[in-house]
């Protein structure tokens, strides 16, 4: 049985924790494959640690924003990792395309439409920020080098990707129960990571 713990006010467990290491790991794992094919050179290894940083805190504060909502609504809420999906998307990432949905914040409790809206839309609103974030500092520091160049394109990039494949509005993605809620909202959020995923 998972043993509870409690992290600056945050509830979790062994096996939630367990799980976000598993599937940081593994969408880490498959971005790198995506990016630069399978190999165990050292450009491989180093787009591995890069999108261990870019894609891990991408990952990690997306669904932390899921977790922290919806227990701010009273409802119980821990992460868990889909081994089969996280085996699919190692294999797509082998064709070019991440299938970012190596798991997802399971919650317990009832909450309204909207505010199924508001836990829902909060990880693609991270996503979106840190992508921004990422991006200011590359105008800024852009041209510090190549290795803070790669870095922060690659944080941009892939949580601008992170942001609107989970508002796909299909599944269980976040895109479905935002668009149920409030479809202007939707659309807005659509039309940002369009713009930061193939325009900048």
């Amino acid at each position: 049985m998972a043993e509870a713990i409690k992290l600056n006010g945050i509830n979790t467990s062994t096996k939630e924790i367990r799980d976000i290491i598993i599937a940081w790991l593994a969408i880490t794992l498959a971005f790198t494959i995506a990016s630069q094919g399978f190999s165990l050179s050292s450009k491989f290894l180093y787009f591995l640690f890069i999108s261990a940083f870019t894609v891990g805190v991408g990952f990690l504060l997306h669904e932390l924003s899921h977790k922290i909502v919806a227990q701010r609504y009273g409802c119980m809420a821990e992460f868990r990792s889909f081994d089969m999906m996280l085996l699919i998307m190692l294999a797509l990432a082998t064709f070019g395309f991440v299938f970012a949905a190596p798991g997802a914040v399971m919650i317990v409790g009832r909450v309204t439409r909207k505010e199924n809206g508001i836990i829902s839309v909060a990880g693609p609103i991270t996503n979106f920020v840190l992508a921004g974030i990422f991006y200011l500092l590359l105008l800024m520091f852009g041209l510090g080098g190549e290795v803070l160049t790669t870095f922060l394109y690659t944080g941009f990039k892939i949580n601008a990707w992170l942001g609107l494949f989970n508002l796909i509005p299909i599944l269980n993605l976040d895109g479905r129960k935002v668009f149920e809620w409030n479809i202007p909202i939707w659309i807005g959020m659509a039309a940002i990571g369009i713009v930061m995923s193939f325009v900048l």
